[in-house]
């Protein structure tokens, strides 16, 4: 006879659903922006919103991105979906060798288990995006793999290096 299977590992410890909520529900509903903190760069810049660490959901990851005049993320691939909502610039996406324009205002979906990379076209604007993505809960059913395959960590082709802006103009 066939052992069982188990596709999600067991969660162990201290659990107490009610006193989940009410923390949950005793933590604010807004969250101000320019009192977050700009991670990352010299030619991607990452702002996080909301995550499981943040304390304000369990599910969701939403953050912000910019990337510098002329700069690009990492290339890397991994296995939840991501949607990215264009606030202003112009770039381009590769996923899986193929190349797609986007600018201000566009929506772009990145497909699960796709090796892709966002780059900004413009050699003097930065571009701004929003993220969003269901990342906490792959993790959560230990379903996460991610792996970077080309670093953006040099300097921004453009040359200077880039500061990420606290407001949200172009």
């Amino acid at each position: 006879m066939a052992e069982d299977r188990v596709f999600v590992r067991a969660i162990t410890g201290e659990y107490n659903l009610k006193e989940e909520l009410r923390q949950l529900r005793a933590r604010p509903r807004v969250r101000k922006g320019a009192e977050i903190e700009f991670s990352g760069g010299p030619q991607h810049w990452n702002m996080d919103y909301i995550s499981p660490g943040v304390g304000l959901g369990q599910t969701l990851h939403i953050h912000l991105q910019e990337y510098a005049p002329g700069g690009f993320s990492n290339k890397h691939g991994h296995v939840n979906e991501a949607v990215f909502y264009i606030l202003d610039g112009e770039g381009v996406e590769e996923h899986d060798g193929i190349h797609y324009e986007w600018e201000a205002g566009d929506i772009v979906i990145v497909h699960n288990n796709c090796v892709h990379q966002h780059s900004n076209r413009s050699k003097t604007k930065p571009a701004r995006t929003l993220v969003m993505k269901t990342k906490p809960m792959y993790m959560f059913m230990n379903m996460l793999f991610q792996k970077r395959i080309k670093s953006s960590a040099d300097t921004p082709p453009a040359g200077e290096v880039h500061v990420p802006r606290r407001d949200s103009t172009a």
